[in-house]
């Protein structure tokens, strides 16, 4: 692990971090003493089977839930709730249905001051980056899923993070649009030098997007792994490397 002295802007230190639940009166702890750093412009993917804490440690990076102990800094600082420079992806793209497109993706840059004028300008600017340039003045009810998260994603990037983190984003969508909508997001995240932390329950698609991995163990006796995916960009899913590392997440999980 580096230094916390020497982060760079948009990277993430994770200290002795750990979260427990009180369910049914007993403790059910979901993270223990994770310790990680995440570079900056990086693509980190989260596995890890259900219950294994991915998403509470993507909603304490987020600022939205606090961890009993340890700490994140981002850019060298300790987190306070959320923050300007992060931005959060979900499932669902949660859109305003009464605004068009357009209205959305600027919403968000409106709500933490921006001048309106300025805020339709970039978020013009952001729909045309996810290719939905047409559909600018198209309410959400005209849109298909993997068209609304496009306005998710653009909405989110408006307001110009540092950091993105993505819960789940393409869960809901079918399989071929879920492949494009990976495309495309490797695409945008390169374009935009972004920080990228993907909580995913698809290894595939974490072999496919992400520079390394953090597989989070079930048992809380156990520590979390990284896995460097070292292959070139864009990644093909049919050659044998790329087959290599999906298997390797798979024993990891037990599977074969």
């Amino acid at each position: 692990m580096g230094d916390v002295q020497t982060l760079k802007k948009g990277e993430i230190a994770l200290r002795d971090l750990s979260k427990s639940f009180q369910i049914g009166g007993r403790s059910l702890r979901v993270l223990r003493n994770v310790n990680l750093d995440i570079r900056s412009g990086e693509c980190l993917a989260i596995v890890g089977a259900s219950g294994s804490g991915k998403t509470t440690l993507l909603r304490i990076l987020a600022g939205v839930e606090a961890a009993d102990a340890g700490k994140v800094l981002i850019d060298n600082k300790p987190i306070a709730g959320v923050g300007s420079e992060r931005a959060v992806i979900f499932q669902e793209p949660r859109l305003l249905p009464w605004q068009t497109v357009l209205e959305n993706v600027a919403f968000g840059l409106e709500v933490r001051g921006g001048h309106a004028r300025h805020a339709t300008e970039r978020a013009r600017h952001y729909i045309s980056l996810v290719g939905l340039a047409e559909f600018a003045d198209a309410y959400p009810k005209q849109l298909s899923g993997g068209m609304a998260q496009r306005v998710g994603i653009a909405r989110a990037l408006t307001v110009r993070p540092e950091i993105l983190l993505l819960d789940e984003p393409f869960g809901a969508l079918d399989a071929m649009t879920k492949l494009t909508m990976q495309e495309e997001l490797e695409r945008i995240w390169r374009d935009e030098n972004v920080t990228m932390v993907l909580v995913t329950h698809d290894l595939e698609e974490a072999v496919y997007l992400a520079d390394r991995v953090l597989v989070l163990p079930k048992s809380k006796d156990s520590n979390p792994k990284i896995i460097e995916i070292d292959l070139a960009r864009p990644r093909d899913r049919s050659e044998p490397g790329f087959v290599r590392y999906r298997k390797d997440l798979l024993r990891e999980f037990g599977l074969h």
